[in-house]
């Protein structure tokens, strides 16, 4: 072999170790590119999974929020309607007994002076008087209060004019006497007062 074929031979020979080492990066390459593709198709599965995770989450804790609501709402409408009936009860046992505290009054009205009264009727008298003032004292205990009538003007919202008299001394609607006593549930007229007004 000549020299020139010598030399020839050696650079082949290099560009055969070049192409050879180019190969095999491109092929170490490929590889590589192979490893990390499955490895970001994971990953974008997984990202998605998580979204499609937080997503539905997200939905739950809508839901979640809209029951807790719903729930609230629910308790205190039975609340009011609970309370509702409650005074519905004791505004019903209140009409029922003012009648009672009616002819205890009237009892009490009609009753002889002190200095008329026997000895033997004494005890009774009294007897009816610690009933009225422990009817009064209930009453007052469950808000209820008397309405005030002789003297004032006829109010349509707390009176019921059951006659009209005249009265020189007395301006026109002004009340004269109460035939009833009206009473007051809190704010709320439980039975309006029955009065008598000057003409």
């Amino acid at each position: 072999m000549t020299k020139n074929e010598t030399e020839v031979k050696k650079i082949q020979d290099i560009e055969d170790v070049n192409n050879t080492t180019s190969q095999q990066e491109e092929c170490s390459q490929e590889e590589t590119f192979q490893e990390i593709d499955p490895s970001l198709a994971r990953i974008g599965e997984l990202e998605a999974e998580l979204n499609k995770q937080k997503e539905q989450s997200d939905k739950y804790r809508d839901e979640l929020l809209r029951k807790a609501a719903d729930f609230e709402n629910f308790r205190k409408q039975k609340e009011r309607e609970t309370m509702m009936a409650s005074s519905r009860a004791l505004e019903n046992i209140i009409r029922e007994l003012l009648p009672i505290v009616d002819d205890v009054k009237r009892l009490l009205q009609h009753a002889p002076l002190s200095a008329e009264i026997s000895n033997e009727a004494r005890p009774y008298i009294e007897g009816v008087e610690l009933v009225k003032k422990n009817l009064e004292k209930w009453l007052g205990e469950k808000g209820v209060n008397a309405i005030e009538s002789k003297g004032m003007t006829l109010d349509v919202n707390f009176h019921e004019a059951i006659s009209q008299v005249d009265h020189p001394e007395a301006e026109p609607d002004t009340i004269i006497e109460e035939y009833q006593t009206g009473y007051l549930l809190g704010e709320k007229v439980i039975r309006h007062a029955k009065v008598i007004v000057a003409r």
